[in-house]
């Protein structure tokens, strides 16, 4: 992996293969690895570049979440505005001036929150398995509890997380994907995880962001996601001006790794849909 310095973190990525740049941003609470299928396929067209986001894999926390987040979040918050100037920090450094930007769930609302800050930087748009409401006062306090939660209770409680929700991560039909998702998530630092809960919870409402996209939109789904369900996938659908919906058959919240091939196929497509501006 290649590291870009940040004033306050050391941002960890992986830099593949020639050509456009995409960017993808993995979900919670995992890493870069997430997006292997796509590392090892779509290098051979693009250049691919998949950093392990602030707090999760080997990017360190930093020291941001203590000064950068949200108004009114708790104290140790990476607000998703802290991980999009990241990514914005890594584009710079690489020197791209613009990518195609593929976010998954929790990486999905980082995109929103990119594009939203950035739009010149963004020449295409993927959201998967992720939605663009603001979070319900319920969602707060679930998040605010479980960060709690895994501050409190270490690496034995983000096993003990991963163990409660690795069937809702991954259909239990699609048992070759398992292990990978779950070893992610056990070796997720705690307080990563804590910060990034707690930012989340404070997010904007992406909505009419979504409505300003003046360029083709993808977005994914797996038919089983409970997390974020076709429905949710079917309102940024309607948001989005140009956009393609794209439903993985089979698959739940993560269907980029439980079914790669029919994920991969829907993105290439999209990929050669998009014609760069002169």
């Amino acid at each position: 992996m290649y590291v870009t310095r940040t004033p306050d973190a050391d941002i960890h990525y992986a830099d593949r293969g020639e050509g456009p740049a995409l960017l993808l941003v993995h979900g919670h609470p995992f890493d870069h690895t997430m997006w292997q299928p796509q590392l090892d396929h779509f290098s051979r067209t693009h250049r691919v570049i998949a950093p392990d986001l602030r707090g999760y894999g080997a990017t360190p926390l930093g020291t941001a979440p203590l000064g950068a987040a949200p108004l009114g979040a708790r104290p140790g918050a990476t607000g998703l505005g802290v991980f999009a100037e990241d990514l914005a920090a890594l584009l710079d450094d690489l020197g791209i001036h613009d990518c195609v930007l593929a976010g998954l769930s929790m990486g999905g609302q980082i995109a929103m929150e990119l594009y939203r800050r950035h739009p010149r930087r963004v020449r295409g748009l993927v959201l998967a398995d992720t939605f663009p409401a603001a979070e319900t006062d319920e969602g707060k306090a679930a998040r605010n509890a479980m960060a709690d939660r895994l501050v409190a209770g270490g690496a034995e409680a983000m096993r003990e997380y991963a163990d409660e929700v690795l069937d809702r991560m991954v259909a239990p039909y699609n048992t070759h994907a398992a292990p990978h998702v779950h070893r992610m998530m056990c070796a997720t630092d705690p307080a990563g995880a804590a910060a990034a809960l707690r930012g989340r919870a404070q997010r904007p409402d992406y909505r009419k962001t979504l409505t300003t996209v003046p360029f083709p939109a993808l977005v994914v789904v797996g038919r089983d996601d409970s997390y974020t369900p076709v429905a949710d996938a079917e309102e940024m659908h309607a948001l989005l001006p140009h956009s393609t919906l794209a439903v993985v058959e089979r698959a739940a919240h993560l269907p980029n790794l439980e079914r790669p091939d029919a994920f991969n196929a829907v993105l290439e497509d999209y990929l050669r849909s998009l014609v760069r501006p002169s």
